[in-house]
């Protein structure tokens, strides 16, 4: 298999695709001005607070304004007092300087507490946008459909979830209030500067348009990359993710240099993205700033000039002086902020392309399903046609299922057994025909009330971090104790549970690789006993048991589907034998149904598929 044909085969939690996200380097750059009217427009539930932080930043910046203007007035209280005592005039009257000084202390000292709550009011604005920004991923993720995981890695919808709404966290943070505050500045010092000397602001303000060709040419340069760097961070999250996740797998069939290999091509592409966007962005504040300092010098001169010439004084041309420095800085900052938008924009754009993402068909549920353990309820497949994207795996699948029955579903792999079973809960939808229950079409239920009289125990077992008494429990989760451990009992789990630490107690780590997979199928069948549900799944529920254990769960799953409508999907044939009706499938269709006697007399495909099982190697093999 070549490189790129390693790279693009499907993975544990990856679709079709390929790699995580199903990225390719070079993608182009998304959208910055759409990304920014998306967040704008998302930021609009927090406008009163963004007022109120506008204000306090306003105020801040206006007493931090004032500063050399009021010190330029001490400075020519100094001037003129010195002149005066050289002249035999007077002195310095430092009781009016002293008044300037501490005038001017008060104004910076409620200049910093102005700053300090905008500060406070900023960061509860940003933690309440990162909250709901993580609460609406994490809905969005139950509303999607299965397809959309079909394509998309773990790693991937983790990385927008902590990466991406951190990204907007700080950027927000730091960015909102600098801008607000770098435009109060900038138009604050202007002011300031014109009521100085209107010549010399002139000459300054030739600056500004210099400065913004140059952020612009830049930032549009640096935009496409951190686009990718944001990309490529989800790649190498999805890798590691999976990586982790299958960790033993990796070991058993010496994956590790592959694994490597492919981890330093996200982590190189993720490298280069990220060192050219930072350099790039980089260079912002170093240009704007030998722009700046050209230009402070030739203002410099200037105004030494004026000074000497008797058109300013030596307190106008100090203010002045400080006003050319701090209308350079907002400059330089919004410069800066420019970069750190282009960063922002691209995890902007993750975010929302996540919560834009199609949602499962909405709900047209016209009648109520309320379960009730006593109710028999019929099932009907009629005509139904399905497929994942362009490849049809059920053609023409019609079937009736009587209330009570227990109907096998057998097939060899990729007959379309479990789909069957995916469609009768909805988890997707049928492309034509219909799926009934009680002569009714599950369309006209919600897809809650649908699930809730179903039970399924699957193949791939599902336990999550925590006692083993909750994951039982969550079959039902107001279940007392005694009917947990029943549940145990009944499924053959409560002699092992009663062996480990803690017994029903004890704690499964997150891999839940602390007890073994035939102990997870275990749990996860006591669990299904708890639901009692009135339609029972079994998609190779016995497949990672022992032979003796199978006997008895096949006993305990025997008092289970007594009265029960059941569907159960099996390799081992043995275990259907008493199956009220077996569904025959291939290839998308039923070939053949009956019972297991019948079947077997007729020597068609099922004859064949159960008769394979007990066949030995053909000689020569």
């Amino acid at each position: 298999m070549s490189d790129a044909q390693r790279r693009n085969k499907p993975r544990r939690g990856m679709g079709p695709g390929g790699g995580p996200m199903g990225m390719m380097p070079g993608e182009k750059a998304k959208n910055f001005k759409g990304s920014m009217l998306a967040l704008i427009k998302y930021l609009g539930r927090y406008r009163w607070s963004i007022l109120i932080v506008s204000i306090l930043a306003i105020i801040s910046t206006i007493f931090t304004i004032l500063g050399p203007k009021i010190l330029g007035q001490a400075t020519d209280e100094l001037f003129s007092g010195v002149m005066r005592q050289i002249a035999g005039e007077g002195g310095v009257n430092f009781t009016r300087i002293s008044q300037i000084l501490v005038f001017l202390a008060g104004l910076y000292l409620a200049g910093i507490v102005f700053s300090y709550l905008q500060g406070f009011v900023m960061a509860g604005i940003t933690a309440q946008i990162s909250r709901r920004l993580r609460n609406e991923i994490n809905a969005k993720t139950h509303r999607l459909p299965l397809s959309y995981y079909d394509k998309t890695t773990h790693g991937d919808i983790l990385s927008r979830i902590t990466n991406d709404v951190d990204t907007l966290s700080q950027t927000l943070n730091q960015s909102l209030s600098q801008i607000i505050t770098s435009l109060t500045s900038l138009a604050g010092v202007i002011i300031m500067m014109f009521s100085i000397s209107w010549q010399l602001t002139l000459g300054a303000l030739l600056v500004v348009p210099v400065s913004m060709v140059v952020v612009t040419f830049v930032a549009k340069k640096a935009q496409k990359h951190f686009v990718n760097q944001q990309k490529f961070l989800g790649s190498v999250n999805g890798h590691v993710e999976e990586m982790f996740g299958s960790h033993i797998v990796v070991k058993a069939f010496n994956g590790e240099a592959d694994s490597v290999k492919t981890f330093d091509e996200y982590n190189n592409a993720l490298y280069n993205s990220a060192w050219k966007a930072n350099f790039l962005s980089g260079l912002m504040m170093p240009i704007t700033g030998f722009i700046g300092n050209i230009a402070y010098v030739g203002i410099c001169i200037v105004g030494g000039y004026f000074t000497v010439s008797g058109l300013m004084t030596v307190g106008d041309i100090q203010a002045f002086i400080q006003y050319i420095r701090s209308f350079m800085q907002p400059i330089t900052q919004i410069a800066n902020i420019s970069n750190v938008l282009q960063q922002t924009a691209a995890a902007a754009e993750r975010v929302f392309e996540f919560l834009n993402e199609p949602e499962e068909a909405a709900e047209t549920a016209v009648m109520r399903l309320t379960p009730d353990i006593r109710a028999k309820r019929t099932v009907a497949f009629d005509h139904v046609s399905f497929g994942y994207s362009d490849k049809i795996v059920i053609h023409d699948f019609t079937a009736t299922i009587s209330a009570g029955q227990k109907i096998a579903i057998v097939g060899p792999t990729g007959a379309g057994k479990t789909t069957i079973v995916k469609l009768l809960m909805r988890f997707y939808e049928v492309q034509s025909g219909a799926v009934m229950i009680d002569g009714h079409n599950i369309r006209n239920f919600s897809r809650n009330d649908l699930r809730s009289v179903f039970g399924m125990v699957l193949q791939d077992t599902w336990l999550f971090n925590g006692t083993i008494a909750d994951n039982i429990r969550y079959g039902r989760l107001n279940a007392t104790d005694d009917e947990v451990k029943a549940a145990a009992i009944a499924a053959q789990v409560d002699h092992f549970v009663r062996t480990l630490p803690d017994s029903y107690n004890m704690i499964l780590n997150e891999e839940t690789n602390n007890i073994s997979q035939g102990q997870r199928q275990l749990l996860t069948i006591a669990r299904a006993i708890l639901a009692n549900p009135e339609i029972l799944i079994l998609d190779e529920a016995t497949s990672n048991v022992d032979t003796r254990t199978e006997v008895l769960i096949q006993q305990a799953m025997d008092n289970l589907m007594k009265n029960r409508t059941s569907f159960v999907i099996a390799h081992r044939l043995s275990t259907i034998r008493n199956a009220d009706l077996i569904l025959v499938l291939r290839n998308g269709d039923i070939v053949e149904q009956g019972t297991h006697s019948n079947l077997l007399t007729r020597s068609g495909f099922y004859a064949s598929l159960y008769n394979s099982q007990f066949e030995g190697p053909k000689a020569g093999d």
